[in-house]
């Protein structure tokens, strides 16, 4: 079985099989190891019935993908299995391929994406102008994280496993106002 964690917006989010929860959490940090134990539990099944991991790799928060890759790749090198990462845009365009993805970041512009179009930021006077290159938009509403399970399948059977890495789009705050 395959378990897909999300740790890249506020909640917890978890898919084993047919089974999705998500988890409204203070503090993913402190939350995330005992939930997934949860969760797993709740769904029938053991460490040793998990036989790869995804993991959402971006765009979101920032401290929410490198907490949610740690922890990924901890529970991956344990169990001896890959543990590969996923992005939102997966998400979005395995279920729509011929959408361009919009997704607001929060900081007055978008993180977007669509086949043909690599990750980006970008204003919303470019995106107006250049969504319109797709029949339609997404990003909108959350995505499927169900649809994990799928691309992780994929990116194994394809021999796609470089190791999970967070998605940056640009500079952490930190990093924007490093000597200021």
């Amino acid at each position: 079985m395959i378990l897909i964690i999300n740790t890249s917006g506020k909640d917890l989010e978890f898919v084993l099989g047919d089974n999705y929860k998500s988890i409204a959490v203070e503090k993913q940090s402190v939350a995330l190891p005992a939930q997934c134990e949860k969760f797993i539990a709740e769904c029938g099944a053991t460490w040793r019935d998990i036989s790869a991991i995804g993991i959402v790799v971006g765009p979101g928060s920032f401290t929410g993908i490198r907490l949610g890759i740690a922890y990924a790749k901890g529970l991956g090198l344990g169990l001896n299995i890959p543990v590969v990462g996923i992005s939102a845009f997966d998400l979005y365009l395995a279920a729509m391929p011929d959408a361009f993805v919009a997704i607001d970041s929060g900081r007055g512009d978008f993180f977007v994406a669509a086949n043909g179009l690599s990750p980006q930021t970008m204003g919303i006077d470019e995106l107006e102008v250049k969504q319109m290159e797709w029949p339609r938009t997404v990003g909108h509403k959350p995505f499927d994280l169900k649809l994990g399970v799928s691309i992780v399948e994929q990116k194994i059977a394809g021999g796609d496993l470089e190791p999970a890495v967070p998605m940056y789009l640009r500079p952490s705050y930190a990093e924007e106002n490093k000597g200021k």
